[in-house]
């Protein structure tokens, strides 16, 4: 088709949404999930092998293998900060599996060491910086390449609604980096738009995972100031997160990129909440 019969054609009459695969919405696509051995990356790679989606689990932790295991994946032990750890984890995937098709960008951290701006040093910033910024960049610039080669597939990157809101309760290095992804996210959605690469940044809000309760347990007073601020007046499950992420790789999105995809239970949209 030319672009003169393009624009002859129907507004809106793109191509005609596929029907559900059989299998799952995933069925027969090839995923990597970073941060995959627990909390909301655990519920992602059993989502996407729920979905039909044969899951690489990358991860430090040893706890990545019982993940891959569990879903007859395969498990890759990553440091996402390190180029040449990421180009590996790719390369093990496409041997595996003949080819790649979604990158779930989900790995971070958030240590008590990140606080205000006038407690935090250098040294945390910078680590915090590279696991939830850095490697994200390092997972879109080497993994982009293989969706390329097939055609198009889906970036999801885990940002947050922090990137989006201010908090007096601060972890500035964390909202600072989240900021990044979701900034990184919407410049690749715009570029690969007409290569069939589809990047969205996927923005939950607080989630019931091991990581927020060791924050919180730490501070009961900070859990509860958070708390009141959302609507639904509960944090996230894991799986629901992961329910939005396995969305957003699945062609029932495929008119979605470069969004800010908030999963928040309605904190964005809250000035006065229910009581």
């Amino acid at each position: 088709m030319t672009g003169e019969e393009g624009v002859a054609g129907p507004v809106g009459g793109g191509p005609a949404a596929p029907g559900p695969p059989p299998g799952g919405r995933l069925h027969d696509k090839v995923a990597v999930v970073t941060g995959g051995a627990s909390g909301i990356g655990r519920a992602m790679v059993r989502r996407f092998a729920a979905e039909g989606a044969r899951v690489v689990v990358a991860d430090l932790s040893e706890e990545g293998a019982a993940a891959a295991e569990e879903v007859g994946g395969l498990f890759v032990a990553a440091d996402v900060t390190d180029p040449e750890a990421v180009q590996a984890m790719y390369a093990a995937a496409v041997a595996e599996y003949g080819g790649l098709d979604v990158c779930c960008n989900n790995a971070g951290i958030s240590p008590p060491e990140d606080d205000s701006i006038l407690e935090t040093g250098l040294e945390a910033w910078r680590r915090v910086q590279e696991v939830n910024l850095t490697s994200v960049y390092l997972c879109c610039k080497h993994g982009i390449p293989h969706l390329l080669e097939r055609g198009g597939g889906s970036v999801v990157n885990t940002a947050s609604f922090v990137a989006v809101m201010g908090a007096a309760t601060s972890q500035i290095s964390y909202t600072a980096s989240k900021g990044g992804v979701l900034a990184l996210s919407r410049e690749l959605g715009v570029q690969f738009a007409r290569q069939g690469v589809r990047v969205n940044a996927l923005c939950p809000g607080p989630v019931n995972t091991p990581l927020l309760h060791r924050l919180f347990a730490a501070d009961p007073e900070r859990a509860a100031r958070r708390l009141v601020h959302v609507p639904m007046g509960r944090f996230a499950e894991p799986a629901e997160i992961a329910a939005a992420a396995a969305f957003l790789a699945s062609d029932d999105a495929s008119f979605i990129t470069a969004s800010t995809f908030l999963v928040d239970g309605g904190i964005h949209a809250a000035y006065v909440t229910p009581l």
